[in-house]
């Protein structure tokens, strides 16, 4: 059992395999998608079980933005990227529209390297712009809360540095769910730590005392590089 708290960045360490992306994809039942899915338990979001059969799965999926591993932006212009959600949500009014594109595209530190050419591809932007691109589409919606899959782990260092700077401004705006492989990015931009190993939750609370302070001594070999 592990509570997120409301407004901070929770992150998802340990071995590949282990379940961190399953779990992620728990909270926004994108597992129900997998045909011999089967699911024990509940989670709760503010108070309400997510699995309860008069939940509307869709607008579920539109209070939860997700970012995966490789940056996807939709083959279309830079724009519409951020404007789909809207769009498909039956939004025509182009003076809203545009609103939410100036605000998102600021919100994700891309406007002002974009904003003079809106209507250029977004798969011609870089994989950082692309990353923030999809961040920025993720927030459109105006989601409370954001999941995010490893969205560094096919960046530079320099695009991984602006991605975990943009973390820390949409916290309190926004409930952050992050899995990472790289312990020194949990360490700078989480507030809390789930530590997972083959399949179960191991350890979880604040990430100062799971890095520096573990209570359990497999969680202490994990982030000291013992094993994983």
């Amino acid at each position: 059992t592990m509570g997120v708290p409301r407004g901070e960045v929770t992150a998802l360490i340990g071995p590949s395999g282990c379940g961190k992306s399953t779990l992620l994809r728990c909270v926004n039942r994108m597992n129900d998608l997998v045909s011999s899915v089967r699911t024990e338990g509940d989670i709760r979001m503010g108070g309400q079980s997510i699995y309860d059969k008069g939940v509307d799965v869709i607008e579920l999926r539109k209070s939860i933005g997700m970012v995966f591993q490789k940056p996807n932006p939709f083959p279309m212009s830079i724009y519409e990227n951020i404007a789909y959600p809207l769009r498909i949500d039956g939004v025509r009014d182009r003076t809203t529209l545009d609103e939410v594109v100036e605000v998102s595209l600021k919100s994700a530190g891309l406007w002002d390297e974009v904003k003079d050419r809106l209507d250029s591809s977004a798969l011609r932007l870089s994989g950082g712009q692309q990353q923030r691109l999809c961040i920025g589409r993720a927030i459109s919606g105006t989601p409370e809360i954001l999941l995010l899959d490893e969205p560094c782990s096919a960046l530079d260092p320099i695009a991984t540095g602006r991605i975990e700077d943009l973390i820390q401004e949409l916290k309190g705006t926004y409930t952050i769910l992050i899995v990472t492989h790289n312990m020194q990015q949990a360490q700078r931009t989480s507030d809390y730590t789930a530590f997972m190993y083959l399949g179960r939750l191991v350890e979880y609370g604040p990430t100062q005392d799971i890095f520096v302070l573990p209570h359990l001594k497999e969680t202490e070999d994990y982030v000291t590089g013992r094993f994983g």
